[in-house]
């Protein structure tokens, strides 16, 4: 299968820094939140975990071909509305189907492999897995090649927010659920939530994650942090070694330029990605 073709300006600094807390007692137990931790670290793991309901709880298709895998984590999380309906069903019912709908739209109107982003979080706060093998890859520290943001796919990882928002506000649980997820990601992948959490707009010109949505990207990051440093307490008192927000990579700063366009979602796939 080809691989995306992408400038290598995408991507960090040479410096491997992914493996800054890869030493002594995380070390032995393998990726931060994903693979199995040490026995001592397993109880602080599964607290920090959010609950995602995998691709066999929601009834996914199979992909038409084997989706492409990344041995290196992402370097942003990409906020997305799915700029449908602002429905009041928050039932995981209404989860599954919609994780359904999109994949089906996916699939047979754009003719991609496979649902185009990695997860999605309902109205009713519900987590659901997308492109196939999404969970494996994140409990490996590796990343799944999406289809959500154009030229960028090989080094973010996108998450679908159902609703629009370009003047609503999203509800609190789903809310809640994103700061949970981009907090469990952020653990997994090393991540200054400060630096890697982003909008659409930020990379393709689309007015997606919608305006208001957009607008409360700074607060996400704030709460993500908090979040992050709580969890980084409580699994310190289990490995048995302080760490810390300090110790995790930088990346470059995200834009803070707002763009606008008159389409609601924008390109999820460009000249740069060979694989959908």
């Amino acid at each position: 299968m080809a691989v995306e073709r992408r400038p290598e300006t995408d991507r960090p600094g040479a410096v491997d820094r992914r493996t800054m807390l890869r030493g002594t007692a995380l070390a032995a137990g393998g990726v931060l939140l994903g693979g199995a931790l040490g026995v001592s670290a397993a109880p602080a793991a599964a607290a920090a975990i959010p609950k995602v309901y995998t691709r066999s709880d929601w009834g996914a298709r199979a992909p038409r071909r084997t989706v492409q895998v990344l041995g290196q984590g992402p370097t942003h999380i990409v906020v997305h509305h799915t700029a449908t309906g602002n429905v009041s069903d928050t039932s995981t019912s209404h989860a599954a189907a919609l994780s359904r709908s999109i994949q089906r739209y996916h699939m047979d109107h754009n003719g991609w492999n496979d649902t185009g982003q990695q997860l999605t979080i309902s109205r009713g706060g519900h987590i659901m897995e997308g492109r196939d093998r999404t969970l494996r890859a994140i409990r490996d520290g590796g990343h799944v090649i999406g289809a959500h943001t154009a030229n960028h796919n090989s080094h973010t990882i996108g998450i679908e927010n159902e609703g629009t928002y370009t003047s609503a506000s999203p509800p609190g649980a789903l809310m809640s659920s994103l700061v949970d997820t981009c907090a469990w990601l952020c653990l997994v992948y090393r991540l200054d939530p400060q630096e890697a959490i982003v909008g659409h707009r930020d990379y393709n010109a689309t007015s997606c994650p919608g305006d208001k949505l957009y607008s409360m990207l700074p607060e996400l990051r704030d709460d993500v942090r908090s979040r992050l440093r709580e969890q980084l307490r409580h699994l310190s008192r289990h490995v048995g070694q302080e760490l810390t927000l300090e110790d995790l990579p930088s990346y470059p700063t995200v834009p803070r330029s707002e763009r606008v366009a008159t389409f609601y979602h924008g390109p999820a796939i460009g000249e740069l990605d060979t694989t959908t």
